[in-house]
C-alpha cells in the first residue's frame, strides 16, 4: 500500500461524494481491504498502569495458599522488575472474591459486577504477554506496536487505512481522563512518520473540546472563511513546489476546525440524551470518599471518565473512525486493596454502559470495543527497599489480562490460560503484535501488506511478528 497519492485520491473522491459530486458507482472514504472487514469503528479503553490480573480477571486461589512463601529460584531466574527485590519477595494472596457470570459463567472479581453483567459479550483473554516490563516502551508497544518512540498508533493505522466517515470531526479522538497522567505520552496516539493528519486529536473533558477552536468576538465565521481560503491557497501553491505530505495534513486540519466549528458544540451537548442514559453510564454518580484523601488513579473523576464512555458511543455514531478513552493511573506498587477497589468503582459501570448501549443502538456489530493495558502485576508482593509494609504488586509482562467485545469478536469466551499463580502463560499465548494483527484483520486487513514506506522500508503495526488469533472471532 503506498502513500501520498493514493491517500490524496482517496481523500479527493471522499470530498466529492460527500458533496454529491460523485456518480452512483463511486466509493468515497476508505483505501481497499484485503477482505470483507467485520468491524468498522474502534473504542480502545486503555488502563494506564498495568491493572492486576489476580484481582479482576485470572482467579488464582492458589496465591491465598501459598501467601508470604518465596518463590522457586528457577522462577525468578533471568526476571526483571521494575522495583522488586526478588531475592526476599514473597507471595502474596488476595481479598477478592470471584464469581460466575453471564450464560457463558465467565469468572471475574467482585470489584467488576457491571462488566460482569456482559460478560456474554465480552471474549476475556487471559494469556496476553508482552516484551517489556515498565510503562513507557510498554505502552509505546501496546499502542503503536515498537517500544520505540516515533511510529504511529493502532488509531493512526486504522484511519490511515479506512479514512473517516465525517468529514466535520476527526477520524481519531482521544479522551484522557487524567489520575497521575500518561508517562508515553502523545507518543501513545501519534500517527508516527504517517501524514500527521492521522494523528490522534485529544480532546478536553470540558468546554470547547480544541483549545482555540472558537472564534474571537470580532472574527466573523465569513471573516474566517476567506482567511482560511488564502491561506490554504498559498499552502497549495508551496505544496506544488516541494510536494511535502504534511503541508496536504496542514490545508485538512485548517479546514477540519473550520468545519468543527459548527459540529463540535451539538457533539459536546448532551442535553439530548435521556435520564435513562445518563443513568446509565452514571454521568452524575457521587464519589465516595478514599482512605487516605487520594489515589494514584486521582479523585474527582467520576464524573469526567463516565462522560468520555458516553462521548466515545456520540463519536463512532457520528462517523469517528476511532475513539481512544485513557485513564491513569492502575499502577499499584502499594495501596492496591484501597485504591484498585476505588478505580473498579469508577469504571466499572461506564465501561459496561458503552457496551450495552451501543449493542442496545445497533452499533456494537460493527464497533470493536477493546479494555486493555500494557502488563499486568506480580504474584509477589512489591517489596520495594525502604519500604515499611508490602501492600501492592510489581510489573509483570509474562502474563496479564484484557478483553475485547462488538465488530466481530465472539463473545461469552475465555481464552488461553496462565499457572496457578498467574506467571507464566499456560495454554494459548497471545503476544501483543498477535493481538494487533488481529484487529486489523476485523476491520479487513492483512497485517503483513498494510505497510508504509519510510526511510526505505516498508513499516507496519506488527513489525515482523504477529499471527491473526482465530479464536477471537465469531
Amino acid at each position: 500500500m503506498q502513500s501520498c497519492g493514493g491517500i490524496g485520491g482517496v481523500a479527493l473522491s471522499n470530498l466529492l461524494g460527500l458533496e454529491g459530486l460523485l456518480g452512483d458507482s463511486g466509493e468515497a472514504g476508505t483505501l481497499r481491504t484485503h477482505h470483507k472487514p467485520r468491524a468498522k469503528n474502534c473504542i480502545y479503553i486503555y488502563l494506564e498502569g498495568g491493572p492486576s490480573q489476580m484481582d479482576l480477571y485470572d482467579p488464582k486461589p492458589m496465591l491465598n495458599q501459598l501467601d508470604g512463601q518465596s518463590l522457586p529460584e528457577s522462577m525468578l531466574k533471568n526476571m526483571r522488575f521494575a522495583f522488586l527485590a526478588k531475592e526476599s519477595a514473597r507471595i502474596m494472596g488476595t481479598p477478592r472474591t470471584f464469581s460466575r457470570h453471564g450464560q457463558c459463567g465467565m469468572e471475574l472479581s467482585d470489584l467488576l459486577p457491571h462488566i460482569g453483567s456482559i460478560a456474554d459479550d465480552i471474549c476475556l483473554v487471559r494469556s496476553m504477554h508482552t516484551d517489556q516490563f515498565n510503562h513507557v516502551p510498554g505502552q509505546l508497544l501496546m499502542n503503536t506496536g515498537s517500544a520505540i518512540s516515533g511510529r504511529p498508533s493502532v488509531g493512526s493505522w486504522l484511519s490511515y487505512g479506512l479514512g473517516s466517515e465525517n468529514r466535520n470531526l476527526p477520524e481519531f479522538v482521544v479522551l484522557v481522563c487524567v489520575g497521575r497522567g500518561v508517562p508515553g505520552g502523545s507518543a501513545s496516539w501519534s500517527s508516527g512518520f504517517l501524514p500527521s493528519k492521522y494523528s490522534g486529536v485529544m480532546f478536553r473533558n470540558e468546554g470547547s473540546p480544541v483549545l482555540n477552536l472558537d472564534n474571537p468576538e470580532t472574527v466573523s465565521r465569513e471573516m474566517q472563511e476567506i482567511n482560511i481560503r488564502g491561506v490554504n491557497e498559498l499552502n497549495t501553491l508551496r505544496h506544488a513546489h516541494v510536494r511535502d505530505p504534511e503541508i496536504e495534513s496542514r490545508i485538512a486540519a485548517y479546514e477540519l476546525a473550520f468545519r468543527m466549528q459548527t459540529a463540535a458544540p451539538e457533539l459536546m451537548d448532551l442535553s439530548g440524551e435521556s435520564k435513562a442514559t445518563l443513568d446509565l453510564y452514571g454521568i452524575n454518580r457521587s464519589e465516595p470518599k478514599i482512605e487516605g484523601g487520594n489515589t494514584l488513579g486521582g479523585t474527582g473523576l467520576f464524573g469526567t471518565f463516565a462522560r468520555n464512555c458516553l462521548m466515545a458511543r456520540r463519536l463512532v455514531e457520528r462517523g469517528v473512525r476511532v475513539v481512544q478513552v485513557i485513564h491513569a493511573s492502575w499502577d499499584h506498587h502499594s495501596r492496591i486493596n484501597t485504591d484498585l477497589p476505588h478505580n473498579c468503582l469508577m469504571a466499572d459501570q461506564p465501561i459496561a454502559a458503552l457496551v450495552k448501549d451501543l449493542k442496545q443502538r445497533g452499533l456494537l456489530e460493527d464497533t470493536l470495543v477493546i479494555c486493555g493495558s500494557e502488563f499486568g502485576r506480580t504474584a509477589l508482593g512489591e517489596n520495594r527497599p525502604g519500604s515499611k509494609s508490602v501492600t501492592g504488586r510489581d510489573h509483570h509482562p509474562n502474563a496479564f489480562s484484557l478483553w475485547l467485545a462488538g465488530g466481530g469478536i465472539k463473545g461469552g469466551q475465555v481464552i488461553g490460560k496462565t499457572d496457578d499463580i498467574a506467571w507464566n502463560v499456560a495454554e494459548n499465548p497471545v503476544h501483543v503484535h498477535d493481538l494487533h494483527a488481529s484487529i486489523l484483520h476485523l476491520f479487513g486487513f492483512d497485517h503483513t501488506r498494510l505497510t508504509h514506506r519510510f526511510q526505505g522500508r516498508d513499516y507496519r503495526l506488527t513489525d515482523v511478528a504477529g499471527r491473526i488469533v482465530p479464536q477471537l472471532f465469531s
